[in-house]
């Protein structure tokens, strides 16, 4: 009689996959761009000393980058680290991004097309390149209601983007998981130089090629850094005394605080560009994609990087708003064309706290409106879709 010799497979550690802090943080980041956009319709970026501060909230993009690129890089550091974690499924991982942004998008499109005066009338080529996420490849198909979309195009980008970095870096697991952080750095350092190479190539009017995904790339990558460092703390690889520094002041809210003030600071600057509309030179956009990089970093870095309280960003209130940041995102520059001609209020006229609350009351509650009844529902009949798959697939041949 032989014996079999059963061979347990690596537990799964602790890992930890939800940060409630961060949704209250999307709800700033969607309500920094939302400002940003009115105090340039009002000219509030105008204004002596506010008005830059107020016209660089559009480094909320930023911010909102970097989130992304925290959360969905997460499974990738955390698999380099420990054998029971495999790297996400590919599909599954494309499903989720398909029906987390398009269902709400594809309303928000065709109602701006169809009903905004501003933007009816559109062409094919308009109506293709914004239904596909397009638009910034294609010549002037930005339509008016829709012009924030150029950041969620290089956010579908990026999303292309993420499993090919994956890929790049698979065999860089256990001990030599120490030379991701500086490769994905290396890669950041590289992108800066992307204005400069972008031009070089000519690209046809109107068409700009510094809102592709590889100019923004430092944005995302403060979010894979701080994936990996927090990983490498949670699953036992802080042997570095360079990685467990890092931490530590990554840690400190005072320090990252002062850090992002002085990012924030020189973004208002000419050094990163106009805050308002204007040519920007290539050394400005590299300038501005860095402190963007910078400052995201030190917003991020403390409710990640150490345990504590966070309750204004987990407060009830902000956590609603959280599930709405989407909501509020692609909706809110056609709230805002709406808010004007509905009010009587002229454009570029002044009337800045009015415009602002306005605009923020209706889209906040179009915004719950479509997580309740377009987003919600979606993602629930995607789970039920997998579990019907899963169910098909454990169960025995008849």
């Amino acid at each position: 009689m032989t014996s079999t010799r059963v061979i347990d497979a690596p537990a799964l550690p602790a890992y930890r996959r939800f940060f409630p802090q961060l949704e209250g943080m999307r709800a700033v980041a969607a309500l920094g761009v939302l400002t940003t956009h009115v105090a340039f319709q009002t000219r509030a970026v105008q204004w002596p000393v506010l008005g830059p501060i107020l016209g660089r909230l559009d480094l909320a993009v930023a911010l909102f980058f970097a989130l992304s690129g925290f959360l969905l890089w997460r499974p990738y550091a955390a698999a380099a680290r420990h054998e029971a974690l495999s790297a996400p499924n590919v599909p599954r991982y494309l499903r989720h991004r398909v029906v987390r942004i398009w269902p709400a998008y594809l309303v928000v499109v065709v109602v701006v097309l169809l009903l905004l005066p501003q933007a009816r009338g559109a062409s094919a080529t308009v109506w293709l390149a914004n239904l596909t996420l397009t638009q910034v490849f294609v010549p002037l198909t930005l339509a008016s209601g829709l012009t924030q979309m150029w950041s969620l195009s290089v956010e579908v980008a990026f999303y292309l983007l993420l499993p090919l970095i994956g890929y790049a870096l698979l065999r860089l697991r256990g001990d030599r998981s120490r030379f991701r952080i500086p490769l994905l750095l290396g890669a950041g350092a590289l992108s800066l130089g992307w204005a400069w190479l972008i031009g070089a190539v000519g690209l046809p009017d109107g068409v700009e090629g510094k809102n592709w995904v590889f100019g923004h790339l430092p944005w995302f990558l403060a979010g894979l850094v701080l994936a990996e460092l927090t990983a490498t703390a949670e699953l036992g690889h802080a042997r570095s005394t360079a990685v467990r520094r890092t931490l530590a002041l990554s840690a400190d809210r005072r320090l990252m605080f002062v850090v992002f003030v002085v990012a924030y600071g020189a973004a208002c600057t000419p050094l990163a560009g106009p805050t308002g509309l204007g040519d920007v030179g290539n050394t400005q956009y590299a300038v501005k994609m860095l402190l963007g990089a910078i400052a995201a970093y030190a917003i991020l870095a403390p409710l990640v990087c150490a345990d504590g309280r966070f309750g204004f960003l987990t407060s009830p209130p902000m956590a609603a708003l959280g599930r709405w940041s989407y909501g509020i995102f692609i909706w809110h520059v056609a709230v805002l064309t709406c808010v004007f001609g509905l009010f009587g209020i002229q454009a570029f006229d002044g009337h800045t706290v009015t415009v602002w609350m306005l605009t923020a009351i209706v889209t906040v509650g179009v915004a719950a409106a479509s997580y309740a009844f377009v987003e919600e529902p979606c993602r629930e009949w995607l789970a039920r879709f997998e579990a019907r798959q899963k169910a098909m697939q454990v169960q025995p041949p008849p």
